[in-house]
């Protein structure tokens, strides 16, 4: 084989209001200040983030407040030029003031929505009165202190990362302002016995994330000497993004010893950033935040919605331009009562309308209903799983259904959708083929979508995913944090491309979901998983007894990859029996069930799958 709107109410007559986002970035102007620089600065930051400007105008002790008058017309006419994009606004008065610290601290009182304030070096604070030490004490916000000028384009921002609480808004910062740009993040860390244990473990987690960017190149120290090594890496750059210290210093006039020696010798423009998070070594730690910056981005970035591709024409044009075949398989044990439609409605959108599917099979689970003799009226081909690849064995469970699917079907892409969903709606096929179809690098795709709870004939609301809620998320957000912005991990709506399903290993039962999560972020990194949004499934719920199970199975699942990972067993076969507390009238008992989560390896790895598709010895 070749490899390969929203709309307006029906009776409306006026258009709503927008909705303007609150500002979330702070930059006052003062006249002799470099505003320019911060002007320029707030272009970069506004495409994501929207910016609220204010004059002040700082009128010294005795003097009277109107000799601002001149300066604060200076200022309106500066932000009338410069504040007409959607995303600035800038108050209608300038404030005239004796303390213009004071006034920015009230703005900021108002605005609770503000979290990043920017300040001119040294210009501001020789002119508010502030001090370093003060700043360093009592930051109202996240605050970014910035030495210009900045030039027009910038071709590599370098940010030296020590850890400590400052390392991800630093990088944060470095990345938008990458990203703006179209350039490259430079990353340089030190080590040194200096260096508290704290702040290592908190440059760990930031080290974790970095090579999942592609715009970021970790550079390696030039000396010993870590402010020579900055200001000497910093020559390569037009821009310095870098922390300052924790607490207040000695010397109330500095940032700490390296910001204060990059803000006075670097070449470049330079940025200092302080948070304002409260600082406490032991209590929280830093690497648990900087994860954040990869799954944030990961989940704006790589999160869709099934409306997105719900035009079927532009999909199968997407499709012949790739040159790519597709496969739906759709495993089944027992669905008599809802496979027909499922059938039906794939055919009719995807066969019949458009041309989108090139194969649509059945992998049944030897039901003892009719769902093979439906699926065999419609014209669909059904496959017995455990009839394919009978040398291997016949294994239970629907893990073992999809794995054989991959070597009955043909498709450079493959998606499987449940068969026991009610409400199936074509965008649960084409929401999932849309990504693949339209980003080339994405390689895996899942479906989420809300999960009423239905409880005989009433739906509740956002009552289900029981196990995904109670253990899937909370077991992902603790040994694999970069898999914890899925939505719904155990959704039965996913698939991707061959040439990475066939690389992945499949558990039996009910790990399989979890196990390719885990294989796709390994093998391929979190960029190439995407999510869509599929709005609602409604399905038959399992019992409670039945999820023990399902927690089990996936727990089992969990601990063998992570026995991979750290090349040490932490299940023994005794683990690996269900011990359920049955209840009876009057009395309890247990019932032991052996629940083993067996594996079959990476299809690639089949003599018989890869004779089919010539793929050599």
């Amino acid at each position: 084989m070749k490899r390969l709107t929203e709309g307006f109410p029906e009776n409306s007559t006026t258009l709503p209001a927008p909705q303007r986002r609150p500002a979330q970035i702070l930059i006052p102007l003062i006249p002799g200040s470099d505003n320019e620089t911060l002007m320029k600065l707030s272009a970069w930051l506004s495409q994501e983030e929207p910016v609220l400007f204010v004059g002040i105008v700082p009128v010294a002790e005795g003097e009277n407040l109107s000799i601002g008058a001149s300066p604060a017309r200076a200022l309106r006419e500066l932000l009338n030029t410069h504040t007409d994009r959607e995303n600035y606004r800038a108050r209608a008065r300038i404030r005239v003031t004796y303390t213009p610290w004071d006034e920015i601290r009230m703005v900021l009182a108002s605005e609770p929505g503000v979290k990043l304030l920017l300040l001119n070096w040294p210009h501001h604070f020789e002119m508010m009165n502030l001090t370093p030490a003060e700043l360093l004490s009592h930051p109202p916000c996240d605050v970014a202190i910035v030495r210009g000028p900045l030039p027009d384009k910038l071709q590599h921002v370098f940010t030296p990362i020590r850890g400590g609480p400052h390392a991800e808004r630093t990088l944060r910062l470095a990345l938008e302002i990458a990203a703006f740009h179209a350039t490259q993040v430079e990353t340089l860390h030190m080590s040194s016995p200096a260096v508290a244990p704290e702040t290592e473990a908190s440059y760990a987690g930031i080290a974790m994330i970095l090579e999942e960017f592609p715009n970021v190149k970790q550079i390696e120290p030039a000396t010993e000497d870590e402010v020579q090594s900055i200001l000497q890496a910093a020559q390569n750059s037009e821009l310095v993004i870098l922390g300052t210290a924790a607490q207040p210093t000695r010397d109330t006039a500095s940032f700490g010893e390296i910001t204060d020696a990059v803000l006075t010798q670097a070449g470049p423009a330079v940025i200092a950033v302080k948070t304002k998070r409260t600082v406490h070594y032991g209590d929280t730690p830093f690497q648990s935040k900087a994860i954040s910056i990869l799954v944030d981005r990961w989940f704006a970035e790589n999160s869709f919605h099934a409306d997105e591709f719900a035009d079927l024409h532009r999909l199968l044009a997407l499709k012949e331009a790739r040159g790519l075949t597709i496969s739906l398989a759709l495993p089944a044990l027992n669905e008599e009562a809802t496979i027909g439609d499922v059938i039906q409605t794939a055919q009719r959108s995807f066969c019949k309308q458009v041309p989108l599917l090139d194969e649509l099979v059945v992998i049944d689970s030897n039901s003892t209903d009719r769902t093979r003799e439906i699926a065999t009226d419609l014209g669909v081909p059904v496959h017995i799983h455990q009839e394919i690849l009978p040398q291997y064995g016949a294994r239970a469970g629907k893990g073992e259904a999809l794995w054989k699917s991959l070597y009955v079907t043909r498709g450079d892409i493959v998606i499987w959708v449940d068969t026991d969903v009610s409400n199936f709606h074509p965008r649960f096929i084409y929401g999932l083929l849309g990504p693949l179809l339209q980003r080339r690098s994405l390689m895996f795709m899942k479906g989420y979508y809300q999960r009423p709870y239905k409880n005989g004939d009433a739906l509740q609301a956002n009552e289900g995913g029981r196990v995904t809620e109670l253990t899937v998320r909370p077991l992902l957000n603790l040994f694999y944090p970069e898999l914890s912005g899925i939505v719904q991990p155990l959704s039965g709506e996913y698939g991707g491309r061959r040439r990475a399903l066939e690389q992945m290993t499949f558990t039996s039962g009910y790990g399989v979901e979890t196990s390719l999560l885990i294989d796709a972020l390994e093998k391929f990194k979190l960029t190439a998983i995407g999510q869509v949004d599929l709005v609602e499934r409604i399905h038959r719920n399992q019992p409670l007894i039945q999820l023990n199970k399902m927690s089990f199975a996936i727990i089992q699942t969990l601990f063998k990859k992570l026995e991979r990972r750290y090349g040490h067993p932490m299940l023994l076969d005794v683990n690996r029996s269900m011990k359920t507390v049955m209840v009876e009238p009057g009395y309890f008992y247990l019932k032991v069930e052996e629940i083993a989560e067996l594996e079959r390896p990476p299809m690639i790895e089949i003599p018989e799958y890869r004779h089919k598709w010539s793929l050599g010895t």
